[in-house]
């Protein structure tokens, strides 16, 4: 986690000292030029928001361009997009990025997209319209993480952004950071420490990070009324009534924002919709192309945004509208819709019982957010772990037959079984791994459950979703599902001592669901 922090925090800082360098010029209102120009935008009760603007070079006096709005990313300086932005303005985009309000330069306190980051984003376009030569129907917003949920949110509000890009944000908050009611505790301390060193956390942010991370479920409530206002899922019906066309973006190994509550929301979206997803972790997939390096995400941004603001028939609405790449190998494999991917679904038994020691670390985990799955992106090295010397004492192993062939793992693998604890409370989490002739595991995914209130040693029934994948398993080997109740990415909430138990009632067999391409 402190690895993590430290690359994320020195990404940051390693911006803002870019960004101390660039000229504090104020803008010229008059009229667009094709350099950069740093100027200052009156939010929402007229908070001060750094801002930079890009134009087109040569445009003809009297021409209207179409408008790309850019919120940067939590923690970003308002540098973050200029590579892309002046790709978007030599292709005939004026783009206006700014820093997010609570964020370094901008002023106010960090409201973590709450209603005055939504009326920001509405007076950024006001102010376009004002002073730039930007075209009033045609009016894009897109960003990476903070600045996709934003951007979603605003697409909820402001009926005049037509169209979308929103690259490895949210669209669920609560199950972002709160899948299976668990605490992810590496990513909540990563943005709160990284929001703590950039900007200014509000006293509301403050509470609920702190009622978060100190697990006090008197607040949940409270906590989950607050992520679900943030949440674009909530304004959903807004966001198809206005029909702005919506891009979406993500890693299949995002720590922070999981993709299953991207793939839910964009099944629930009726307007013009892409989904994509890639290996890699948080922004990651986005990384190279904010340094102007080739990169298929933003390549696809454009595309979409050239499609429904500039109405060029360059092929984007004919392709399959989902795309996902494989963490394993190869391109990139189309389908007509998110249940596509899960049409071929193959089952193993998870039968007999199995009882584990709570609070101890098996050695199945998650990683490290940000690095692990990016070392996974890169280098293809996932987290392994030898599956004969697991501890038995501390976590509940169950393996598949070995396969013939290549079980190419498509969307979310889903686990139902039966647990009875000695405590009311606990923690586990599910781990699937592709295990090789010599017992070596490699991690395919994992997901947290946490329970309360339950009556000790009462089974009850228990249906996960592990977050969303693209994996190939080799032919000669087989799946396991691991299930302990320590991982370093999760908070757990084992009392001492407490012991789980798993079984299969012959009335209801526990199973393992896993969804595999049609070859």
């Amino acid at each position: 986690m402190r690895t993590s922090l430290v690359l994320a925090v020195s990404a940051a800082l390693v911006a803002g000292t870019a960004l101390g360098i660039a000229p504090a010029a104020q803008a010229v209102e008059t009229a667009d030029s094709p350099g950069i120009r740093f100027v200052d935008i009156a939010g929402e009760g007229g908070t001060v928001l750094k801002a930079n603007v890009l134009a087109p070079a040569g445009a003809a006096p009297g021409t209207r361009h179409p408008l790309i709005v850019l919120p940067t990313s939590w923690a970003m300086p308002q540098i973050e997009y200029l590579a892309q932005a002046r790709k978007l303005a030599d292709s005939g985009y004026i783009v206006v990025s700014y820093n997010s309000r609570g964020f370094w330069q901008s002023g106010g306190e960090i409201e973590t997209a709450g209603p005055k980051d939504v009326a920001d984003a509405s007076k950024v376009i006001d102010w376009a319209l004002a002073h730039t030569a930007a075209d009033p129907d045609r009016v894009g917003m897109g960003g990476v993480s903070y600045g996709a949920g934003i951007s979603l949110l605003a697409a909820a509000h402001d009926p005049r952004v037509k169209a979308v890009a929103a690259l490895s944000g949210w669209a669920d908050l609560i199950e972002s950071i709160y899948s299976g009611r668990t605490q992810h505790l590496q990513a909540a301390a990563l943005l709160g420490g990284a929001g703590a060193l950039t900007g200014r956390p509000g006293p509301e942010l403050k509470e609920v990070l702190g009622d978060f991370l100190s697990s006090n479920l008197a607040k949940e409530g409270d906590m989950i009324a607050w992520g679900r206002k943030r949440s674009p899922v909530t304004h959903l019906d807004r966001i198809n009534a206005n029909g702005a066309a919506i891009m979406l973006g993500n890693a299949w190994g995002d720590t922070i924002f999981p993709p299953n509550q991207y793939a839910g929301f964009y099944e629930k979206l009726t307007g013009p919709k892409r989904l994509e997803f890639r290996p890699g972790d948080h922004a990651t997939a986005e990384l190279t192309g904010l340094f102007g390096l080739p990169n298929d995400t933003w390549t696809n941004a454009r595309r979409w945004f050239d499609r429904y603001l500039k109405g060029a028939d360059n092929g984007i609405d004919r392709e399959q509208p989902v795309q996902l790449k494989s963490r394993s190998a190869g391109g990139y494999e189309g389908y007509p819709d998110w249940k596509s991917v899960h049409a071929n679904q193959r089952k193993f038994d998870l039968g007999g019982t199995q009882r584990v020691w709570a609070n101890v670390d098996s050695g199945a985990n998650g990683g490290v957010t940000l690095l692990t799955n990016a070392l996974d992106q890169f280098l293809r090295t996932p987290p392994v772990v030898s599956v004969p010397l697991l501890p038995r004492a501390f976590a509940g192993v169950w393996q598949s037959e070995r396969y013939d062939t290549p079980q190419r793992v498509r969307g979310t693998v889903k686990v139902h079984t039966t647990v009875a604890s000695t405590e009311e409370s606990g923690t586990l989490v599910a781990y699937l791994y592709d295990v090789g002739p010599l017992g070596v595991g490699k991690l395919v995914t994992n997901a947290p459950y946490t329970f309360h209130g339950r009556t000790p040693g009462q089974p009850f029934g228990v249906d996960l979703e592990l977050f969303s994948t693209a994996y190939d398993v080799p032919a000669g080997h087989r799946l396991a599902l691991v299930v302990d109740t320590v991982d370093p990415l999760y908070i757990e909430h084992n009392p001492t001592g407490a012991q789980l138990t798993f079984s299969s009632p012959a009335a209801d067999p526990s199973y393992v669901s896993v969804p595999l391409r049609k070859e």
